[in-house]
């Protein structure tokens, strides 16, 4: 083993001069933090020859378990003690932020307000590339041979939207049908969007599983064109708590269109024990021959002053 392995192995010493300057490092800490956060000394630890970094408690809120760390050094054969850096590390037990996340993984639905831009990846698996305006294009390609050259030697736009189609062409129906856009969603993002739609206002939740019968039935649903209209369509009843929603074809609700004139459910079976009926009770008690009363019908009529 050489000696230059040896000596990178040994602790170093710290150099006293530096050690002993705490008050130095402690104002450098002082200054550069807010009055009242710095703490008591922590320790001193040696980062080379004649350098010594300071640790002292930080009080800040919500920083739980940093230190401010004060680096002092000197110059060789120097006895003046100069401060190198200050700044605030965490500890061992500090709380630490979250680890850093993209913001295309923390976007959530609703988080865009007016005037927020959502750029969209080039790669996104929600689209695919939709018709370019050309009747032949090449395949597997959205632009044509030509417009590819030319982009390749002038980078130029492959989008001109003042060229109106002629009638008839491919470029016209693709028009009226909707494809004639730079990207359209893909049968990925197709089924996305359904799942995510089926999960606000599908056959599962709490209202259609209560409902009189399913939106498929119901004279307020507002169909709509696409693949999608095979199993989703738009509510248009104004007391539905769908109105105006993307509802899927199995929800439904009390709003329902024919819930006054569907057949009224059975009713239970009547209990085995009436409970409900009352019993007979006399309120005179009946003549006896032996007591000798008079029956009831030789009484005289009490003149209860009717003419």
């Amino acid at each position: 083993m050489s000696a230059a392995t040896t000596r990178s192995r040994t602790p170093r010493t710290p150099d006293r001069l530096c050690v002993e300057a705490v008050e130095l490092a402690r104002a450098a800490a002082e200054e550069a933090a807010f009055p009242g956060v710095v703490g008591a000394h922590v320790s001193a630890v040696a980062e080379g020859d004649r350098v010594v970094t300071h640790f002292f408690e930080s009080k800040e809120p919500g920083y739980r378990g940093w230190r401010w760390a004060v680096t002092v050094t000197r110059a060789s054969r120097a006895k003046n003690v100069t401060l190198d850096e200050t700044v605030l590390l965490p500890g061992d037990d500090a709380l630490l932020a979250p680890e850093w996340v993209p913001w295309s993984e923390r976007l959530r639905p609703g988080d865009m307000g007016p005037g927020d831009l959502l750029p969209t990846d080039a790669e996104d698996l929600r689209l695919e590339p939709g018709w370019s305006g050309e009747d032949a294009p090449p395949p597997n390609s959205v632009v044509s041979t030509e417009m590819a050259e030319l982009v390749e030697a002038e980078d130029a736009d492959v989008t001109d939207r003042a060229v109106v189609p002629v009638r008839g062409s491919i470029t016209s129906v693709a028009e009226e049908l909707g494809m004639r856009r730079a990207r359209v969603l893909s049968r990925y993002g197709l089924h996305s969007a359904a799942d995510r739609w089926d999960e606000g206002f599908g056959a599962k939740t709490p209202m259609a599983q209560a409902a009189p019968a399913s939106c498929v039935s119901c004279g307020f649903l507002v169909a709509i064109g696409g693949s999608l209209g095979q199993a989703f369509g738009v509510c248009a009843n104004e007391f539905s708590p769908a109105d105006g929603r993307l509802v899927s074809l199995s929800y439904g609700c009390g709003g329902h269109s024919e819930a006054a004139v569907m057949p009224t459910p059975m009713r239970p079976a009547p209990p085995v024990l009436d409970s409900m009926a009352s019993d007979e009770f006399t309120l005179r008690p009946v003549p006896s021959e032996d007591t000798g009363s008079v029956p009831v019908s030789d009484l005289p009529a009490e003149d209860l002053g009717h003419s």
